[in-house]
């Protein structure tokens, strides 16, 4: 398939009109006209990850964060982001981008089905489509009510995390949560106001968790990667059933940090 046939099929789940006006999505290195056959999914374009499409010989490369955010001056092997510019253009790798469209049009609603929320609603709208509000993160409840305590092992059961940060008492009984994939420092109000008992994020820094426990909202943070690494197997499914001849490959697992 050309690389704009499959950028046809992509924009079918999360069209890049959804994206933030900050954000940068799309086709960011690359031609559109190329033969692809092989593509590698990851959540980062790292120098790592690209070495890694590089390797399995990869025509494509599908990350959920943009690799460039801001404007480049020039792409030389002085700077890391235009380093990484030019190893993907020395290798044929087109590299596309789907990230707050993605975050409006899937990721909050994958994040809330593995958290079994129901009666589901727009954290923070951030448009509107014929469907009607569009937007960052869930709000919604979970099927009993339980402490923020038992919520936390279902967070660290639905995504796979082996530890998460919880701001506010664990003992507090809640049944009205809110999930934000990512970070959700900026989605702190809209939760308040909106009472939920319990918001489900990353990066979340000292002052705004215990500020949001102070106004009886919970914070469950497992982390930035530890959530959103959720949209690799949904996007090689997705590709896998909506393409044909394509090899998908997905990136390992991998934290980008570690405790010690």
């Amino acid at each position: 398939m050309k690389c704009q046939e499959i950028i046809t099929v992509l924009q079918s789940q999360a069209p890049e009109h959804y994206a933030c006006d900050w954000d940068n999505v799309g086709l960011l290195v690359g031609d559109s006209e190329k033969e692809v056959h092989k593509i590698y999914i990851a959540l980062d374009a790292t120098d790592e990850t690209i070495k890694e499409a590089k390797a399995v010989e990869a025509d494509m490369l599908l990350t959920h964060h943009p690799m460039i955010f801001k404007g480049l001056k020039r792409v030389n092997t002085q700077d890391f982001i235009g380093k990484r510019v030019m190893r993907l253009i020395q290798a044929d790798i087109a590299y596309y981008a789907m990230h707050t469209n993605f975050d409006v049009k899937g990721m909050a609603d994958l994040a809330a089905k593995r958290m079994e929320m129901k009666e589901c609603q727009v954290l923070e709208v951030t448009c509107e489509d014929a469907e009607g509000p569009q937007g960052i993160g869930k709000i919604g409840k979970l099927s009993q009510v339980v402490t923020v305590q038992e919520c936390a092992q279902l967070v660290k059961k639905a995504f796979h995390v082996e530890q998460v940060k919880v701001f506010g008492n664990l003992e507090q009984q809640i049944s009205k949560v809110a999930i934000c994939p990512g970070s959700g420092k900026s989605v702190i109000g809209e939760a308040l106001k909106n009472g939920v008992e319990v918001l489900i994020t990353g990066d979340i820094d000292h002052h705004e968790g215990i500020d949001a426990a102070a106004q009886g909202m919970a914070i469950i943070d497992a982390g930035h990667y530890g959530i959103e690494k959720i949209f690799i197997p949904y996007m090689k499914e997705f590709l896998e059933k909506n393409t044909k001849g394509l090899e998908i490959i997905e990136q390992p697992e991998k934290h980008p940090f570690v405790y010690v």
